[in-house]
């Protein structure tokens, strides 16, 4: 889709995420800096050309509109907003289901995406959902979400939950992964400086290999381990009683159950 079948976007909310996606859409080209407008009292830094205002430019007319603020904001900006009617509406409010954007906005299509702070380098995961978006109006989310990574339809919008859990939350689970190899490494020695680097590079390096290898995950983590060497030690360690796998599955459940709970009070 051609940058002028976009139109003009306001970006509702410039904040951490709101900000790197819009840093990529000007990267890249997607959209020129003077038909955003970012609405954001706070104090938000804009790529060049971009107006920043704190209010709805009550004369003008998006052709699309993002939500990126954060979820137990929604009534508090949705007033203001009501009347704008763009032609795709955009959100990426973790738990508030489509059903509830459209109670409080009119648009031509409404679509759901969840992506994740690594957007900010291209290299994020994007979830979108419709329920009767038109081809045209899907296309121009897929336009928009394009430079920020891996960007999926899913067909089941109670999915979000999970993938909120999964890949939204997600880079802050791993850097919690990434933080505790460093600190055991440095309390194995290693200066910690050192350590920390070390520990990012090597989740670097695994998950580049992960990406394009014909081989699964396990069956990577087998190959990298050889009988009775250090990797199958460790292994044996986080396989025990799967306490990996039980401890990464609690986390996701916390967080879809959280997901579910900003639903149940968008509706």
């Amino acid at each position: 889709m051609s940058v002028q079948a976009i139109g003009r976007v306001w970006l509702v909310g410039a904040g951490n995420m709101g900000g790197a996606m819009l840093d990529r859409w000007i990267a890249g080209g997607v959209v020129p800096p003077d038909a955003v407008t970012a609405i954001d009292p706070g104090d938000s830094v804009v790529p060049q050309g971009v107006r920043l205002v704190d209010a709805p430019p009550g004369d003008e007319r998006p052709d699309v509109l993002l939500l990126a603020i954060k979820p137990q904001l929604l009534d508090t900006v949705a007033p203001a907003l009501a009347s704008v009617r763009p032609r795709l509406l955009l959100s990426i409010l973790a738990g508030v289901e489509e059903a509830a954007l459209a109670a409080r906005f009119s648009a031509g299509a409404i679509v759901r995406a969840m992506p994740n702070l690594p957007v900010s380098l291209g290299k994020g995961v994007v979830a979108l959902h419709s329920s009767d978006a038109s081809m045209e109006a899907r296309a121009a989310a897929e336009a928009l979400m394009a430079p920020l990574g891996l960007v999926e339809w899913l067909d089941d919008e109670s999915l979000f939950h999970a993938i909120t859990a999964l890949s939204g939350s997600g880079p802050g689970f791993v850097y919690r992964f990434v933080e505790a190899l460093a600190d055991a490494g440095a309390a194995l020695g290693i200066p910690a400086d050192q350590a920390q680097r070390f520990a990012i590079a090597t989740v670097e390096g695994a998950a580049a290999l992960a990406a394009v290898s014909e081989h699964s995950p396990a069956t990577l983590a087998n190959r990298v381990a050889s009988p009775g060497g250090t990797t199958r030690a460790g292994l044996d360690v986080l396989d025990d009683g799967d306490a990996m796998k039980a401890l990464v599955a609690a986390t996701l459940t916390a967080a879809t159950k959280r997901s579910e709970e900003l639903a149940s009070a968008a509706r």
